[in-house]
């Protein structure tokens, strides 16, 4: 095997380029082909160590599909004998390594690896910290953190760094704030760049842009230099609240400075903010303004305007700047083909809509879940379900899923169309086609099985199926359930779901407690009546037992 492969070495190998793809490509057919992981053979491999480089041992790191023959080269390479070139591991493929063995979370092999090497350093705990994060694992990225700041004495940025991007990327921003100003108080070392963008960023995700601004002006008073993405980061949060004075503002004074000119990222979170307060007009300046600057629009800038044109009934323009797109020789994608959906059913142009969908699927464009649901829903607003339906089943052929509320809009259709069959069938078999009906599905199908006549045994079988499946009454279905079995005469389960109401502690609305009562008196039950009454007194407000006291006493009159 080796004399084969020192071969092809001498045949196909230029000095000239040694890590060449192809030496890549034979080191990890020998890897994954000849070499166990568990076992010693370097012989194998011994006869590559000449053409050792610190690219070429992370191209072949990055190459293997198993962290184990990653681990194995690694390691053969630490520990050449013969070592004719002096090859020694440099810090990239130490990165290398840990990522490989991190991104398979084999997370104590790569702690054992690091400290034997003596490279367990803050930047690689950062990596371990961020992983964590990344699955979920806050409690061990904050004990991992504690760990490194209370070895290195808090000399720790980059574990810092991580621990506050974890947190803020789970939403809890507060508690990133904590560390950040213990970061502070302890003043070992200074918050970088990234330190206070990350401040940002969590405070702007969570709406608190008034936090934001204050961290963003504190940075030029601690003598940290912003950089481009600090910019756009706040710029984001106050597009995101519709503060757009105040990103105009900091866009001016990017321009103002020079240094840190808005790009494609800036100009297009603008249009975008602009777009969504319905000021078209002030995002095609800004559009204009791009091309004045040279800074070439993407996809996400056009659409990010045909969007806004058609949120604002401008489909026909939006057409327009599809067009401008194709011709600048950027690609439309699916997201703008379900704007321009939207923007046709928005102006009350279905057929239009309908006929533009067809066309993307004529096209082979790959179609996803919005732009299927914007046409289930337009059909169902033009009472064609069993189209929507189809469509449903389409998008499970594709492999794409389709919405709970695709679903819930067919159903509330069928229902107002009268075919509460064809509802309560599409009810039970949601399960198989890949969506469990949620409380809108069932409560959609119970209230119309109610309205009719002589459906209340469709209703309790619907109504056991959806507290099977986890789903709780609320105060609306108990009054529908109430008025429903009054009005079929079985007065005992409306009995029962007024019982359970009180116990819930809802209210049953007047119209439906005059219901009620009546029947109970006709059936000469005025005990119960005043039984319950007293239960009522025990769980509803004061002003509430009033109202009933008084429908009480018409109906007893």
């Amino acid at each position: 095997m080796a004399t084969v492969a020192n071969s092809h070495l001498s045949k196909r190998l230029s000095p000239l380029v040694p890590e060449s793809r192809w030496l890549v490509n034979t080191l990890t057919s020998i890897l994954q082909k000849t070499v166990n992981p568990e076992t010693e053979l370097p012989d194998i491999l011994n006869q590559f160590s000449p053409h050792l480089t610190p690219k070429l041992v992370i191209q072949v790191i990055n190459n293997q599909t198993s962290p184990n023959h990653s681990l194995y080269f690694f390691n053969w390479a630490a520990n050449l004998n013969p070592n004719p070139s002096n090859y020694f591991h440099t810090h990239h493929c130490y990165i290398a390594i840990a990522d490989k063995l991190i991104s398979h979370r084999l997370f104590s092999l790569a702690t054992r690896l690091l400290e034997s090497h003596d490279r367990y350093s803050d930047f690689m705990v950062g990596k371990f910290i961020k992983a964590h994060g990344d699955l979920g694992h806050l409690n061990w990225a904050v004990k991992l953190f504690h760990h490194v700041k209370e070895r290195e004495f808090g000399d720790c940025l980059f574990s810092y760094n991580a621990v506050l991007g974890v947190l803020v990327k789970a939403k809890r921003v507060n508690l990133a704030w904590g560390f950040f100003g213990m970061m502070i108080k302890e003043a070992v070392v200074k918050p970088d760049v990234s330190t206070y963008t990350t401040m940002i960023r969590g405070f702007c995700q969570i709406g608190m842009i008034e936090h934001a601004e204050k961290v963003f002006d504190e940075m030029s008073r601690m003598g940290c230099e912003r950089n481009l993405f600090t910019y756009n980061t706040i710029v984001h949060g106050f597009c995101k609240k519709g503060l757009m004075e105040n990103a105009r503002s900091i866009v001016d004074k990017m321009v103002e400075s020079r240094v840190y000119l808005p790009d494609m990222v800036t100009f297009t979170t603008l249009i975008d903010g602009f777009c969504r307060i319905g000021n078209t007009d002030e995002a095609m300046r800004w559009f204009d303004e791009m091309g004045k600057r040279n800074v070439m629009p993407n996809v996400s800038t056009y659409n990010a305007l045909i969007n806004g044109l058609c949120l604002n009934g401008m489909v026909d323009e939006a057409k327009k700047m599809q067009t401008r797109m194709r011709l600048s020789g950027v690609k439309d994608n699916v997201t703008t083909h379900t704007s321009l959906l939207k923007g046709y059913c928005s102006a009350g142009r279905s057929n239009e809509a309908i006929q533009h969908f067809r066309e993307m699927v004529g096209s082979g464009l790959e179609l996803d879940q919005k732009s299927y649901a914007v046409i289930v829903n337009e059909h169902c607003k033009l009472k064609m379900p069993d189209k929507a339906i189809a469509l449903l089943r389409e998008m499970r052929v594709k492999g794409i899923s389709p919405p709970m509320y695709g679903y819930n809009a067919v159903l509330r259709s069928l229902v107002e169309l009268g075919e509460l069959d064809k509802a309560v069938f599409l009810l039970k078999q949601m399960p198989q086609m890949g969506c469990h009906p949620n409380f809108l599905s069932y409560s959609a199908v119970i209230c119309g099985l109610v309205r009719a006549t002589g459906r209340m045994q469709d209703v309790w079988m619907l109504v056991n199926n959806m507290l099977q499946d986890g789903n709780r009454l609320d105060t609306t279905l108990y009054n529908c359930l109430i008025w429903g079995f009054c009005e079929d005469g079985n007065v005992e389960m409306a009995m029962n779901f007024f019982l359970k109401m009180i116990d819930e502690r809802y209210l049953i609305n007047l119209e439906c407690f005059e219901v009620f009562v009546k029947k109970l008196v006709a059936e000469g039950k005025l005990f119960e009546i005043e039984k319950l009454f007293e239960q009522m007194r025990k769980c509803c407000p004061m002003k509430e037992i009033h109202s009933y006291q008084k429908v009480l006493d018409e109906v007893l009159r």
